[in-house]
Parts: structure tokens; sequence; C-alpha cells
């Protein structure tokens, strides 16, 4: 690390360990981050991709407890003749017993001094620093979010690269539990076909297209109640839609390193409903929800960091923390499709020989 670079760096320690009111040797040994402090940081982190923003990030208190039940609006209204019974007011949330866990995540990373040194001709230094541990604990959240299946005590990057055994996400919540929201092809090859011939016939068990499809399990597996509302959406897969029918959603001249995040808008509708893209979601699936049915929860006071410059390994490193959690609001309103194979049928060789 250059001398230079090294007093940028330092800079940037300093004003760390000013916000959250510690010392700068304090940054070197781990701190728990102040409450004002942490805000900010989770704030940013949720600016840093398009999609985090239209889904709730929520700051929780208690590490267990009872969800939100954010979001999605419940049936109210009701007429009582008050001479024989009284008014009962109805939850403005659907809350039932599950329960939110938040598990600390470690998002650990590191950055080359010949990295640093190509930074410390910027002046915007510090935030650059800062936005690159922003955008990719956002993108981590993202990944974690569509492929965690389970939790391990130690968990294996080489084997599982998109996060599965980090936390469990969203995916993983309703194939276990509600298992009657997910459409797999379990009764037939364990896959859903999409093709011609597929939907016709006695022994039809696949669908003639996508838009088949989805208004079957719109209709199926989403609850009566939600099944005409307008935010509903269909996130896809990569290989559900060509990427000629999709735009990115950004403002003018974005730059494309900070597109990574973002969702992507298609310019047809399936099902009736709009179909986006969404960073890390399984390629041969389909997810029918409102986008804000999503939750992430963060618990208070749970982020810890350190930073660390090391010069054995030249690099400096950042330790951070945080007890999170994936929520499904309310399984009522969401449809789960997986394992979607695009084939037509066979036809029969009826010919003469």
């Amino acid at each position: 690390m250059r001398n230079n670079t090294k007093k940028l760096f330092t800079g940037y320690v300093d004003r760390i360990a000013q916000l959250n009111n510690v010392a700068a040797e304090d940054v070197k040994e781990g701190f728990s981050v102040e409450p004002t402090a942490e805000q900010k940081l989770v704030d940013k982190i949720t600016l840093s991709s398009d999609f985090l923003q239209r889904i709730n990030v929520i700051s929780v208190t208690n590490q267990i407890g009872e969800r939100i039940g954010l979001s999605v609006a419940n049936a109210i209204a009701s007429t009582t003749d008050t001479d024989g019974k009284e008014r009962e007011t109805k939850s403005i949330s659907q809350l039932d017993s599950r329960k939110y866990h938040c598990e600390s995540v470690n998002f650990d990373t590191h950055i080359s001094y010949q990295l640093l040194d190509q930074w410390a001709k910027f002046p915007d230094f510090q935030t650059r620093l800062a936005k690159q541990t922003q955008k990719t604990i956002g993108l981590n959240l993202i990944m974690m979010g569509f492929n965690g299946t389970s939790r391990s005590e130690n968990s294996d990057l080489s084997r599982n690269k998109l996060l599965q055994d980090v936390k469990k996400g969203f995916l993983q919540k309703i194939r276990e539990e509600a298992p009657l929201k997910v459409m797999d092809g379990k009764n037939s090859e364990n896959k859903i076909k999409v093709g011609k011939g597929q939907g016709t016939g006695e022994d039809a068990k696949g669908y003639e297209n996508l838009d088949a499809l989805v208004f079957d399990a719109t209709n199926k597996i989403i609850a009566e109640e939600y099944a005409d509302d307008t935010e509903l959406v269909v996130i896809c897969g990569r290989n559900i839609l060509a990427d000629k029918y999709f735009q990115m959603i950004n403002k003018t001249n974005q730059p494309t390193e900070e597109l990574a995040g973002q969702v992507i808008l298609s310019q047809k509708q399936i099902g009736g409903l709009k179909a986006i893209r969404v960073p890390y979601f399984p390629a041969n699936s389909m997810l029918i929800t409102r986008l804000d049915n999503l939750s992430i929860y963060l618990q208070e006071g749970s982020l810890r960091r350190a930073i660390i410059n090391n010069p054995k390994r030249n690099r400096i490193e950042d330790f951070i923390s945080k007890n999170i959690d994936f929520i499904v609001e309310n399984y009522d309103c969401a449809a789960l499709i997986e394992n979607i194979v695009f084939e037509d049928k066979a036809v029969a060789d009826t010919s003469e020989h």
C-alpha cells in the first residue's frame, strides 16, 4: 500500500470510528455499530439495489418474534346488527403463529492493496470504498433470499456458490412451510412441461404456453382475495423468457457496474401479470406474489464490525456480521412454480407401413 493510500485508508477508519463514537483502535479490534450508524448502513445497503427497495427491509428489536405481517391487506369490511351483538375489529395485517428467527450471517470482505492504490487517485475514495461493501452485501442478501436452502455451522462457498447453506431464503420457506403453494411437477416426472400439445388430450399434464401455466397457478394457488391484486407480479428465472422481452429499469446513462441489483421488467405479460427478472432467481422457476410480500428482517443492535490492515496478505479486511431472516409475509399471496421445462409433446406416428 502506498503512503498516500495508507493516509486515505486511515482517514476512512477514523471516520467510521467517529460515526460510532469509538476510538480508531476499536475499529481494528472490533466494535458494536451505533444504532444511528447501523440504520444508515442498512438504508444504504437497501438503496444499493432496486429490488431491495421494492421489498421490505425491516429492523426488528428481538432476535426471535412474531412476524410483522406487513404489506398485504386483508378483507375487513363488514356489517353488524348492533342491537344483537357488538362490532368486532379485524387485524389490518395477516398475523399467525409463524415466527421469525434472525441468525448471525457474516459479510466478510477484503480489498487488495493494488486496488486501493488505484482508487486512491479518486477524490471520493471513502465513498467508493463504502459503496463497494454496501453493494456486495445487498447482492448477497438477494442471493440468499432466492437460493438459501439450509443453514450450516460452517458454510462452504466452494460447494454452494449461491450461498445455499448460509440461511434459508424466501423460496425454501415456501417449500417447507407452505408446500401446497408449490407447483414442481412431482406428479409428472418432476417436470412442469410447457410446449405444443402439452396442454391437450386426455392425458395432458402440462401447459401449451407460459400464459396458461401462470393463469392456472394464479387461480388454483393464490387465494381468491389476492388473485385480482394489480400488484401481483411473476418473477422469472433467466430461462423462462428471452432477453429481448426485457428492458432494464434504470436511470439514463446509469453506469453498468451499478445495475447488478436492478429489477428488469418484461415488455410483455405472462398470464395477465407483469413479468420481471431479479438477480440470482433460479433459472427454471417462477414466483407469483407481490414484491412487498417479501421481507428481510434485520435485528437492531446486532451489527458487529472490524476493519483490519493485513500486510501479511497485502490487503485490508472488513469483518461485518448481522442477525437476519427472510420472511414471506403471507403465503396465501404466493405461488412458487419450479422445474419448468420447454418441450413439445411427441406426436404419435399414425402413418401406415
